[in-house]
Formats: C-alpha cells, sequence, structure tokens
C-alpha cells in the first residue's frame, strides 16, 4: 500500500479554478439575460451611461439593470467611470456581444446555460434511474436553436456552405429537389427557396412548433417551392426522390440515427449529394483533450443531445459521438464517398460532403 503525497500547490491551483468557474458560470447567466433583454445592444450604441439612462433605453427596470452591470463590469465584460458613474461597452467586446456582431455573437450561445439548468433536477433523476428528459421539457429550444443556426448556418449558406459543393449553386438555380431532414424552423430551407425559386424545398421535423414556424415564415415571404411537413425521418419512407439532402447538427441527437442515415441513403437520387453538418470531434474522450470547447459540448450533451434520443428508447449517441462513429455509421448506410471539410468561422462543426454512386 502506497501512502499518495498531498500537492498542496496543485490543490490552492484546483481551488483557484473552481472560483474561476463559479464566477464565469454567474456572468455565462447575465450574458444571457443580456441578450435576451437587448442590453448588448442598446449598450453598443449609447454614449457612456448611468444605469437610469441604460434602462430608459431599454425599457427595462432600473435597479435590475444596475445589478446586471454589476456583474458586468466585475467580470470585465462593461467599462465603468466611478467619477461619473458611467458604464460603456468597448468596441472590442460589442464585435462578440451583440446582435450586429452576428454570425460572432458569443452572448447568444450563453443562452444554453440557464436552457440546460432549467431540466437539471430531471436529468439528475435519469443518472439514478436512466431513461432521458424528452423535447417537451425544454423551454425555448427552438427559440434558441434558431437563433443558432442562424448565425452558423443561415447566415453563411451563400457565401461558405453552398460553394462547399462544386456546381451546387448552379444546380440549384436550374431547378432540383432538396430535402431538410430536421429542418427545425426553416431558416434555412426558406432563405434557399427564395434565392433559387426554380428549385423544390421539402423540410422535416418532428416538432409540430418548429414546423409550424417554418410554414409560417414561408407564407410570410410568399413562397410557393416549399413544403414542410411533422415527420420522424426514422420513419421516412421515400426512394430516389432528391437531389441534394442536408442534415444541420441533427443526426446526433436522433433516436436512430442509423436508420435516419440508411433512409437519407434511400432517399437519394443516384449521383446525389447529401451534406451532413455535425460536431466537430474524435469519437474518443483522449482525442478531445485539445477541443477548445469540450466541457461545453459533452454538458450540452449529456443534458440535451443524449438524453433526449433516450427519452424515447434512442441510442443516445450524444453530440460528441464523433468523426470515427459518424464515418463508420455512413458507411453502415450504404455510403463510400465521403469527403470532410471544415470552415473558417465554424471551428464547431465539421462538413461531411457524402456522394450516392450506383
Amino acid at each position: 500500500m502506497t501512502t499518495q503525497i498531498f500537492d498542496s500547490e496543485k490543490a490552492d491551483l484546483f481551488a483557484g479554478r473552481m472560483l474561476d468557474i463559479l464566477n464565469s458560470s454567474a456572468i455565462a447567466l447575465m450574458t444571457s439575460i443580456g441578450h435576451q433583454t437587448g442590453l448588448f445592444d442598446a449598450m453598443a450604441k449609447l454614449p457612456p451611461s448611468n444605469s437610469n439612462e441604460i434602462a430608459n433605453a431599454t425599457g427595462l427596470n432600473e435597479r435590475y439593470v444596475r445589478e446586471w452591470l454589476g456583474t458586468m463590469v466585475t467580470g470585465q465584460f462593461i467599462d465603468y467611470d466611478p467619477a461619473n458613474d458611467t458604464y460603456a461597452l468597448p468596441h472590442e467586446h460589442a464585435a462578440f456581444l451583440t446582435r450586429a456582431a452576428s454570425p460572432d455573437n458569443i452572448a447568444a450561445f450563453a443562452q444554453y446555460i440557464p436552457l440546460l439548468g432549467s431540466v437539471e433536477e430531471k436529468i439528475l433523476e435519469c443518472f439514478y434511474n436512466g431513461g432521458g428528459v424528452p423535447y417537451s421539457e425544454y423551454k425555448r429550444f427552438h427559440q434558441v436553436m434558431a437563433e443558432d443556426s442562424g448565425q452558423t448556418v443561415v447566415a453563411a449558406l451563400f457565401e461558405h456552405i453552398l460553394p462547399l459543393i462544386p456546381g451546387l449553386v448552379e444546380a440549384l438555380e436550374r431547378g432540383i429537389d432538396v430535402m431538410d431532414v430536421g429542418c427545425g424552423s426553416g431558416r434555412a430551407l426558406n432563405k434557399m427557396a427564395k434565392a433559387f425559386p426554380k428549385s423544390r424545398f421539402t423540410g422535416y421535423d418532428f416538432s409540430e412548433e418548429a414546423i409550424a414556424n417554418a410554414r409560417t415564415e414561408a407564407q410570410m415571404q410568399g413562397l410557393t417551392n416549399t413544403h414542410f411537413a411533422v415527420k420522424d425521418a426514422a420513419k421516412l419512407d421515400e426512394v430516389a426522390q432528391y437531389d441534394w439532402i442536408t442534415t444541420f447538427d441533427a443526426i446526433h441527437d436522433q433516436a436512430r440515427p442509423d436508420i435516419v442515415l440508411k433512409n437519407i441513403y434511400q432517399a437519394l437520387r443516384p449521383n446525389g449529394i447529401y451534406l451532413m453538418q455535425d460536431i466537430r470531434a474524435s469519437s474518443h474522450v483522449h482525442g478531445n483533450l485539445d477541443h477548445p470547447a469540450a466541457p461545453l459540448l459533452y454538458t450540452i450533451s449529456c443534458l440535451h443531445c443524449m438524453t433526449v434520443s433516450l427519452a424515447v428508447g434512442g441510442m443516445g449517441l450524444g453530440a460528441m459521438w464523433g468523426q470515427e462513429k459518424a464515418l463508420e455509421m455512413l458507411n453502415d448506410a450504404g455510403f463510400t464517398n465521403i469527403e470532410i471539410k471544415q470552415l473558417a468561422h465554424d471551428f464547431q462543426n465539421s462538413y461531411y460532403i457524402i456522394r450516392k454512386h450506383l
């Protein structure tokens, strides 16, 4: 039996790190509030102002604004001038905290922290009893996801994503059949449908709320080349109907991703293309030690992606299923011609370009 020597320096460093984590967690909550209330957006346009002026500019309660400012000042997000009792948001910080900064608005992603925290008690029950937490327990989920995809997918669609596939824009201009599996609120499809009126766009999602939002947006834009329907992708039974199929961060939280991928293969026409955007990571923990957002992604996976799959008896792959597992499952579904690309603006995802050759 060996005696382990207690390293007091190591202990002190870890204690300091824990304090940093608590402070950062608190700041994350207040960052979410700053985004949702429009405080960051307003302050980016204001000169140095006191709490009353900031509250008036946003239509918010001054006492709450003042306490929020306390977090933001001590968290070094906002500058404070004690002589004049004024607060200012530096331009360098606004570049990552405002809607005008999209797709670089990190404040929007801070919303995931309170969203996931809202199901903590139900997740704890799963730790003891297994099972999962269904989508219905996540309030504001589709709203937050729509903002997320709006930055990572919709904003980058024409400049970065479509050019990944040579000849795709020209094909869309001529007119092809497109399907998005797990389309959510349909922002990407509606944007493409407007830009390419000769193509036909179909979006499937099992969320009635998301599909209702997609249809409403399509109607508001007067689009006639879109079709949105509530459908479980594991029950998709279309054969050789589409020239291009997309999934944006949608495969890893499916109940049966293996069946979904086989259904996508079946739905593609010969020489059709499947574009799968999904989390860039390794399937092995040791392969993610240098990943800049690994702790965040494993947490999102545990408190959402994995558990919503397990809630319906699914495989529970989770967000960090990784490239190795993704390639294995794509091969099992019948796909063999696979190219993986990354985009400079999107460190979080990989783009799998998969061609169906028969």
